[in-house]
């Protein structure tokens, strides 16, 4: 009978530490995120942040483990986090970019992060399936003030209606928990 306690036991746990982890984002670097891209296009979202950025990790810690949240990123995007002070050249759309003053004791900004309109932290960029930029979304998001976004996004209602007005009907997988 004790074996059969710890069994139950083992496979709770299990299954519990399984979906955790299955809650997580998985992030992607930018050139994980077009390779898969382009042979499954979807929408891709890049977060961009600083290490010293206190609302970045703000936002990491709660908006992006929130399982509801993380399950639907990885289901609709390919979800790609992106230093904004990095020294690494990215490959993007034909053109190199790079961060020009990453050698002194002060960091600068990525050409990269530049080319996305990026001049807050937290900012989230997002695109559509075919590498076209729908724009740079700044600042911190709570859970419930980014779910509606990520869904105004994947279903394509940027294209005819304002976030305003898409968020009158929107229904929330927050609320249903």
């Amino acid at each position: 009978m004790k074996s059969l306690y710890i069994l139950v036991f083992i496979t709770i746990t299990s299954f519990h530490v399984s979906a955790q982890n299955a809650e997580k984002v998985k992030w992607y670097t930018i050139d994980e995120a077009l390779k898969l891209n382009a042979t499954a296009p979807r929408k891709i979202l890049i977060d961009t942040y600083t290490d010293w950025c206190g609302w970045c990790k703000k936002m990491d810690a709660e908006t992006f483990n929130h399982p509801v949240i993380a399950r639907y990123i990885n289901q609709n995007f390919y979800a790609v986090k992106f230093d904004a002070e990095s020294s690494a050249p990215v490959l993007f759309d034909g053109n190199t970019f790079t961060n020009q003053g990453s050698g002194g004791s002060r960091k600068t900004t990525h050409q990269f992060a530049m080319a996305l309109g990026v001049t807050a932290y937290p900012t989230v960029v997002y695109f559509t399936g075919d590498l076209k930029m729908i724009g740079p979304v700044p600042g911190f998001f709570t859970a419930e003030k980014i779910e509606p976004l990520l869904h105004y996004i994947v279903s394509d209602k940027f294209m005819s209606i304002s976030l305003e007005e898409y968020q009158k009907t929107f229904v929330s997988e927050l609320k249903k928990k």
